[in-house]
């Protein structure tokens, strides 16, 4: 049996990173690290997250560009502005835009 894991966010809700510049809606999340050694090790130590907790992948987005973020849970907070995240991903993936979290769309089964 999988152990179940607590975690301070959700698939679909609205965050911005601690100290990096971009906001974004949560898509996925590991219960703890799954990256490579190479990309933690990437990350300056002052910032380094610790490796056993949630791990969120998140469609991020800042004034310059959209990409894909994997943030420790730490490194993250509530995006409270209100706003909706731009990121082309977005509306492939989620429904409606409630202020602060995305309807998450139930997968076809066809």
């Amino acid at each position: 049996m999988k152990e179940i894991i607590n975690t301070e966010y959700a698939l679909g809700q609205v965050v911005k990173h601690k100290y990096l510049d971009f906001r974004g809606v949560i898509y996925d999340v590991d219960p703890e690290f799954n990256n490579t050694e190479e990309w933690y090790q990437s990350i300056p130590a002052a910032i380094r997250p610790k490796k056993d907790q949630p791990f969120y992948h998140v469609f991020a987005e800042n004034d310059q560009v959209f990409y894909s973020a994997y943030v420790s849970q730490q490194n993250l907070l509530v995006d409270d502005s209100k706003v909706p995240v731009e990121h082309p991903d977005v509306p492939v993936f989620f429904g409606g835009f409630d202020g602060a979290s995305y309807e998450i769309l139930e997968n076809s089964k066809n």
